[in-house]
């Protein structure tokens, strides 16, 4: 078989592998290996699963690294499968519990997107996206988190190459849970902020707000984006917003911003910036985006290179001011009125 077959051959195997991994974190196997190796049989015991079906779990995610068998027959946890505790650094279970459900089905739909443009999730459950997450309060928490623990992973190559310092008062438009407005007013002791989302998302960021000691100079705005942001703030920040929404819905969010934004504010956008590379970071953005175009179809919402997201500044009568690629593929794209 040449070596293109091969590798084809991989890549279509790739689904039942991440699905492999959706199992993992669902019945915890990461987290139960942590206190140290064990056999195949005394981990299914544990979760109540079954013997063989767990041995050949881990005996293939062995094969990708993520666990490891040792000679008496026991698996170990590796650095790699330790990201599928719930307590990890930036864990990534949340994410496999995302992709485990609704959203992953939702992949099986794909084809419905490519022949006709509408969104695989909306053809496989009759709602879209935001509505579902709606009406499914405990998908809507993992989301969140998901969003929450994957903007972890990328804070600290952020921070290290943007000094937020000179800015005093930020408003996080579509801030989620408040990861990052906590970050940033933990490390500008003199800076205030306001975080809009919607009202059950809002009340987790003010658990996080109280738990980093930062809530007295937040204030937590239950609202639309679309259709207003709190004025008068020196930086509004946009992260991982822009990419659920197609360019119309985009521009609307940008000219509510630019609507509240003092003449001398400073606008951030902070997300992917895919380019056309086969190195590591652009098989990500490229996975993403087809992860985006599965939830919103083929004109929603998507991972945008820098001129696209120039564009939709300008449209919105916003100036694009620099970007900024990161070598992790993230970027930030500044902007002012």
């Amino acid at each position: 078989m040449t070596e293109p077959a091969v590798r084809m051959r991989a890549l279509l195997h790739g689904q039942v592998v991440s699905r492999a991994l959706c199992v993992v974190a669902e019945l915890r196997l990461a987290d139960e290996l942590r206190a140290g190796p064990c056999t195949a049989d005394e981990l299914a015991a544990r979760v109540s699963a079954h013997p063989g079906a767990v041995r050949r779990l881990l005996r293939a995610l062995s094969a990708f690294g993520v666990f490891a068998a040792d000679a008496d027959g026991a698996f170990r946890l590796t650095p790699l499968g330790a990201t599928l505790c719930e307590d990890a650094p930036g864990s990534a279970r949340p994410t496999a519990l995302l992709l485990g459900g609704p959203v992953g089905t939702a992949w099986t739909r794909l084809g419905h997107t490519a022949r006709t443009g509408e969104s695989a999730f909306t053809d496989a459950f009759g709602a879209d996206f935001f509505g579902y997450l709606t009406g499914e309060p405990e998908l809507h928490a993992i989301f969140d988190r998901s969003q929450t623990e994957g903007l972890r992973v990328e804070l600290d190559e952020v921070f290290d190459a943007v000094d937020f310092t000179p800015y005093r008062r930020i408003v996080d438009v579509g801030g989620g849970d408040g990861e990052l407005l906590a970050r940033l007013l933990a490390e500008s002791p003199e800076a205030r902020g306001r975080l809009l989302d919607l009202p059950g998302t809002v009340a987790r960021a003010g658990e996080r707000f109280a738990a980093r000691g930062v809530a007295d100079r937040c204030t937590l705005v239950a609202g639309d984006f679309f259709a207003e942001v709190p004025s008068g703030g020196d930086l509004y920040l946009l992260s991982h917003v822009l990419h659920d929404w197609d360019d119309e819905r985009a521009i609307d969010i940008l000219r509510v911003c630019r609507k509240a934004m003092p003449p001398d504010a400073t606008l951030k956008i902070i997300d992917l910036l895919p380019d056309d590379g086969t190195d590591d970071s652009s098989r990500f953005a490229a996975g993403m985006d087809l992860y985006l175009m599965s939830l919103f179809g083929g004109d929603g919402g998507g991972e945008r290179g820098d001129e696209a997201v120039r564009r939709l500044l300008r449209e919105a009568g916003l100036e694009p001011r620099s970007t900024l690629r990161l070598p992790s593929g993230m970027g930030v794209v500044t902007a002012s009125r």
